[in-house]
């Protein structure tokens, strides 16, 4: 395939981050790179001009960032959770898929996705029979794999991996250690966010058991899994669940609420389903329960591989090309 050019800014550790530094690489078509500087998920950016070679060739995005002088561009929309943000705060998203980012999928006649759940979301919000929507999955790293359950004695603990907003919930999981008093919590998230979590553990006189990480490679981040009874996702709404996925691939179950499709697509029945995303003293039962288990799971097998994810996506945009 020639004429293809790459958005590249998205790069990171999990989420659309982790998914452009694991696909892009992986791509089975020659590309050339956007180089495009700011943030690709700054509303004006979908009017910024673009090169001349660009405005007639195709655009893969690995994530929603639409490109409005493109004539052609495929996006990997993730999820559609910004949908779910109270008002007024959702209007700005809401204008801009309504605007840019439906208009590039309307235009391209298709659009890529990372699950069943998410696709089912796309196909509502698009409602255009013409687009078809490719679920390409998401992958996971040769990284994390089992291990023996840890040493009798270690202190108890879950793992949570994420960050501090409204939808990941991780509130309910520091409420719930008050009803937990021997659980130990080791959440990973951004450094910028280490001393919100910090402060509200202190709130809640839970600061003592409760410990945050952050940058952390595959390698120390699969160790970390591994090393904890459990691995909490309390997530209200996930576009996949990546951190859910990790987890089982290193046999380790996952504690999160039923409500959540994306997250019970990918856990299944390696871990336990909470009935509530609020209730913290069901999440602390939950928590007693995990570290009091060792329980270990059985991973996934031969479905979530990057190679795979990309030779999909590398199919799609040949077919948009033909």
């Amino acid at each position: 395939m020639s004429g293809l050019y790459v958005d590249d800014r998205y790069r990171g550790a999990h989420g659309i981050g982790r998914y452009a530094r694991e696909v892009l690489p992986r791509l089975g078509a020659a590309w050339h790179p956007l180089a495009l500087d700011g943030s690709p998920h700054r509303p004006l950016d979908a009017f910024r001009r673009l090169p001349e070679a660009v405005r007639d060739a195709l655009v893969y995005s690995p994530g929603y960032g639409a490109l409005m002088r493109a004539r052609r561009q495929v996006l990997t929309v993730h999820d559609l959770i910004q949908f779910q943000l109270p008002w007024p705060g959702r209007a700005k998203f809401v204008a801009y898929y309504n605007g840019p980012v439906r208009h590039a999928v309307r235009q391209a006649g298709v659009v890529l996705t990372v699950s069943r759940t998410s696709a089912e979301a796309i196909a509502e919000w698009v409602r255009d029979d013409d687009v078809r929507i490719v679920n390409a999955g998401n992958g996971c790293s040769p990284a994390f794999t089992p291990a023996e359950p840890p040493r009798a004695g270690r202190e108890p603990s879950v793992v949570f991996v994420g960050n501090t907003r409204q939808h990941k919930n991780l509130d309910v999981v520091l409420r719930a250690l008050r009803g937990a008093p021997r659980v130990r919590l080791v959440a990973v998230v951004p450094e910028a966010e280490n001393g919100e979590v910090a402060a509200r553990a202190r709130e809640l006189s839970v600061a003592d058991r409760v410990e945050t990480r952050s940058g952390l490679d595959d390698e120390a981040l699969a160790e970390l899994y591994r090393g904890a009874a459990a691995t909490v996702m309390p997530s209200t709404i996930e576009g996949f669940g990546l951190p859910a996925l990790e987890s089982i691939a290193c046999g380790v179950p996952v504690l999160f609420w039923r409500g959540c499709a994306a997250v019970a697509e990918v856990v299944g029945d390696r871990g336990w389903a909470l009935q509530s995303a609020t209730d913290a003293d069901e999440w602390a039962a939950a928590l007693v329960d995990a570290v009091a288990s060792s329980r270990r799971v059985e991973p996934p097998a031969g479905v979530h591989d990057w190679s795979r994810v990309a030779a999909t996506v590398t199919e799609t945009l040949e077919n948009v090309v033909r």
